[in-house]
């Protein structure tokens, strides 16, 4: 029964990547405009900028993660073929 909810929490395709990378934008995002209203200024855009740079960093890290595991798979499953 664990093993079942924990599945529920591994990303396994690009497109649920995408829909998590999306999620951390918008949420980032209005973070950003809190960040130029509370500190006016070059500050706030400062900040604005950081949590946009956050995301990307992230996202990359989360897309290199899907193709690397998505390759490992793919040179087990050879592996485990059996040569003709």
């Amino acid at each position: 029964m664990l093993a079942k909810v924990k599945r529920l929490f591994v990303i396994k395709t690009r497109f649920e990547a995408y829909l998590i990378i999306y999620a951390l934008a918008l949420g980032a995002m209005t973070r950003g405009a809190h960040y130029t209203v509370e500190y006016p200024g070059w500050g706030g855009w400062a900040l604005f900028a950081a949590t946009a740079g956050a995301v990307f960093l992230g996202g990359a890290k989360i897309l290199d993660a899907i193709r690397y595991e998505q390759g490992a798979k793919r040179q087990e499953a050879e592996a485990e073929a059996p040569a003709s």
